[in-house]
């Protein structure tokens, strides 16, 4: 579903270099150290930076694509909800800038909003809400917009921990229900095992390729053990 072959992403005097495959419908955790190049590496996939080698969704090359006609659709860490717009209006956004929206576009916004728990409140605005709701809007403006292919840059890091959890558990859960292919980067070793299938270590710029979690927990790599502190 997701195929990258010699991505490279030079920034300065920091390099990344990435080949690796995820199947459909998986649940991808990204980890690794502060600086290691997790978030670089869902911009180049995103488009958002420049990069060199080849990125695939589903057998489509985007590797030029602009960001809106990759096949992602991505969630960064501020959730980047416009305080003045509804949730409603919040949410179509993903599917028109203008917010011109014909009557099946205005469709699929309440469909996102129910989808989250949000039903009732597409008329309400960011700060009339809690945290959690506001990380739910967010995350329904990337699932309005239909793509097979899911970038989560950290956008539930500022939660608590159970706040975090409940919104881990509706990602996966709405992933799966989609049947959407999810990375997700994360800084918490246990947020991968509650919510992901495999994870993908991120060392110095040095990307490997997924493994599964109960394999790669259970018996980390030298990096990897020296992260998690064990």
């Amino acid at each position: 579903m997701l195929t990258v072959r010699d991505l490279q992403i030079a920034q300065g005097v920091f390099e990344l270099h990435a080949t690796f495959d995820v199947a459909k419908g998986q649940r991808v955790a990204v980890i690794g150290p502060s600086g290691a190049g997790k978030s670089t590496l869902l911009n180049a996939l995103g488009g958002y930076i420049p990069s060199t080698g080849s990125i695939m969704v589903d057998g489509q090359d985007v590797s030029t694509a602009a960001p809106d006609q990759r096949g992602i659709a991505m969630l960064f860490q501020d959730g980047n909800l416009f305080p003045h717009m509804t949730l409603a209006q919040n949410v179509g956004l993903g599917l028109r800038p203008s917010l011109r929206l014909n009557n099946d576009e205005q469709g699929k916004v309440a469909a996102a909003l129910d989808s989250v728990g949000l039903a009732a409140f597409g008329d309400r605005k960011p700060g009339d809400v809690s945290g959690g709701q506001q990380s739910r809007a967010a995350l329904a403006r990337v699932l309005v917009q239909g793509k097979p292919l899911l970038l989560l840059d950290e956008p539930f890091a500022a939660l608590g921990p159970a706040l975090r959890g409940e919104m881990l558990d509706l990602t996966s859960t709405v992933a799966r229900d989609t049947g959407a292919t999810v990375l997700m980067i994360t800084h918490a070793p246990e947020d991968a095992e509650r919510a992901a299938d495999q994870v993908i270590f991120v060392d110095a710029g040095q990307v490997e390729a997924p493994r599964p979690v109960s394999e790669i927990m259970d018996n980390p790599p030298p990096a990897l053990r020296a992260y998690l502190g064990r």
